[in-house]
């Protein structure tokens, strides 16, 4: 589990950080005071440290420097006001993971902190020759360079993987939809660790993080000067990740004008810096991903058609957990070895009543709840079987009534898919089987379940 200290004169602030934090599955402890956080980093080491830039009788661009100087893996997230981002760019320049502006989102916090425990077990294995060997059991467990499975043995993972493998040696613009927490990111990574490109860098950026008036700079750069708080020279994520690929995520939450930088820099292959009239060329692979109906937001006015357009030359659907029913104890057993080397614990699988339990819960948040819920109840194990009470309350007891109009609804919404199209397609199954990315076996199969009489 990360370690996590909090560095914050504001009590109140501080204590509800902590709370948050914890109940997202984190160890965290607190410091009001500089000499009281200073003890605590210099007797025990911190994954990340989340610190705010302005502290009383302390620099905090020299707190920085003494983080480093007694661990320079320990990742440093500062917690800025608006007006302070030049400094924390200086920050950035000197060791700094990232900064996030004041005030900002529970979840805006959880991504920055999971972004730099990432970035730390990337720093980790690119500073060891440790080489795993391709018998390890890798077709059972297949993975792409970030870990995460994205294959497995249902109809809806083999899909996925066929697409990725389809695409990958391409140079197409992706969509990439799915609900919450399906793995987008990771299905991103796998297209780009398959490609040509793979040699070259991975560049992930969340657009729901940025604010609108420094997306400019964020994309393309700026120059020193070109506006308040542009201290140095900067180079943008477009040439970050020249002749790589760049991630957007959520990028359904650009602005009207970003979208318009955006299609333009895509449409011309150049770029400019912020203040600068100077062009660079860039080569850049484009993957977007999104939770929503892009299509309702173009017939909306709120996102621009030519511009979904061109991120939609080809798209891919992420299946949820539901849809991926028969991975369960594929994808639970690779979070037990993921958690058992992260935690140091020696955990050796799951009880029958767990593995229950699994089966009968929904999943609402996907890949990503199950491979906490795992986490969790690794560390709480200390015998060599997860049992049942290691387990969230929620997972163990659903609410029946919840659960039931969850089913209700789910059930739905795959009938009203399937009609869909079927109707689409003038009732051509092997059509629809394609438009709806399962087998026709699959669809049968749903037919016959929900008893559409066809």
């Amino acid at each position: 589990m990360p370690n996590i200290l909090i560095i914050e004169d504001d009590t109140a602030f501080c204590q509800m950080l902590q709370k948050f934090l914890t109940r997202k599955g984190y160890l965290v402890d607190t410091s009001y005071t500089v000499p009281e956080a200073k003890s605590k980093f210099e007797e025990f080491n911190f994954d990340v440290i989340l610190t705010d830039l302005r502290l009383p009788d302390y620099d905090g661009i020299q707190l920085l420097t003494d983080i480093k100087a007694k661990n320079d893996k320990t990742q440093v997230v500062l917690m800025t006001g608006y007006a302070e981002v030049g400094t924390a760019v200086k920050a950035m320049k000197q060791g700094a993971y990232d900064y996030i502006s004041k005030p900002f989102t529970p979840d805006d916090i959880v991504k920055v902190i999971e972004s730099a425990l990432k970035a730390s077990i990337v720093e980790e294995n690119s500073n060891s020759v440790a080489i795993k060997s391709e018998e390890s059991d890798n077709n059972r467990k297949p993975t792409s360079a970030t870990g995460a499975i994205v294959s497995g043995v249902s109809e809806a993972s083999k899909t996925l993987e066929e697409y990725i493998k389809l695409v990958a040696p391409t140079n197409m613009s992706v969509l990439i939809t799915g609900e919450s927490g399906t793995g987008k990111e990771v299905t991103a990574k796998a297209i780009h660790d398959n490609s040509a490109r793979s040699n070259y860098k991975f560049i992930a950026v969340d657009c729901g993080a940025i604010p609108k008036e420094l997306a400019a700079s964020e994309f393309f750069g700026h120059i020193k000067g070109s506006f308040t708080g542009a201290i140095s020279d900067k180079i943008g994520n477009f040439e970050a990740a020249n002749k790589g690929t760049l991630f957007l995520d959520e990028v359904g939450n650009l602005s009207y004008d970003n979208q318009v930088h955006l299609l333009r820099a895509l449409q011309e292959r150049k770029i400019k810096r912020v203040g600068s009239t100077a062009e660079v060329d860039v080569d850049v692979r484009i993957i977007t991903a999104t939770n929503e109906d892009l299509n309702d937001a173009v017939d909306n006015g709120t996102f621009r058609e030519d511009l979904y357009h061109r991120l939609n030359e080809f798209s891919i659907q992420i299946p949820s957990l539901e849809e991926r029913f028969e991975d369960l104890m594929l994808f639970a057993d690779r979070f037990l070895d993921e958690a058992n080397e992260n935690l140091n614990k020696n955990v050796h699988g799951f009880s029958a009543e767990v593995w229950d339990a699994f089966q009968k819960y929904q999943w609402p948040g996907n890949l990503r709840e199950l491979k906490n819920v795992v986490k969790r109840a690794v560390l709480l194990t200390n015998g060599d079987e997860i049992l049942l009470n290691a387990l969230p309350k929620e997972v163990v007891n659903p609410a029946a009534k919840d659960s039931v109009v969850e089913n209700f609804s789910k059930a739905e919404f795959e009938k009203e898919r399937i009609l869909k199209a079927l109707k689409k397609t003038n009732f051509n199954k092997s059509k629809a089987a394609k438009l709806l990315q399962v087998t026709r076996k699959t669809l049968y199969n749903k037919i016959n379940h929900y008893k559409l009489d066809l």
